[in-house]
């Protein structure tokens, strides 16, 4: 079986934020996607050891933000690199609190949106949240990065946490 062909499916690259108390963490996801129109609603899949699944277990909301193609390495890495255990990945980043409490990271992003979670699924490694949209808002016009410009392009890797790591 050559797991490079998962490769060839299309994602984008996304900040998802929640909050537990009075602390923030976000993290890069790619696997967001649409899945009803009427209420809209998407589905996130995070990975159970990963801190930001503590914190949308515990508050029941998340944010995306949807980052533009331009986004540099560094603040990629910021979010998808380091454990929000170890660093506070909002500290030298612009963001604003949302409706739902959640942090929306505004800088690198062009658009955000905000969900309640309604349901959840257990995928063994990860859990798939449901969400109902509560907000959203466009921040600039601007191309969204996809995972595949980041890994063509940009020469991007994945962390062994995300659901399209490929050991090499």
């Amino acid at each position: 079986m050559n797991k490079n062909a998962l490769e060839k499916i299309s994602y984008g690259l996304y900040i998802v934020s929640s909050f537990k108390e009075e602390k923030f963490n976000g993290q890069i996801a790619n696997t967001v996607f649409q899945i009803t129109s009427e209420p809209p609603k998407v589905a996130v899949s995070i990975n159970k050891g990963n801190l930001t699944h503590e914190f949308i277990e515990a508050s029941g909301y998340f944010a995306v933000s949807v980052l533009r193609q331009e986004t540099p390495f560094p603040f990629i890495g910021n979010f998808g690199f380091k454990s929000g255990r170890n660093v506070d990945k909002f500290a030298n980043c612009s963001y604003k609190i949302g409706m739902t409490g959640c942090p929306i990271v505004l800088e690198n992003s062009v658009a955000y949106m905000e969900f309640k979670v309604i349901d959840k699924v257990d995928a063994g490694t990860h859990t798939i949240f449901i969400g109902e949209m509560l907000e959203g808002e466009i921040l600039e016009e601007g191309e969204p990065l996809t995972y595949s410009y980041y890994k063509m392009v940009k020469k991007g890797k994945s962390p062994k946490s995300a659901p399209t790591y490929i050991k090499e």
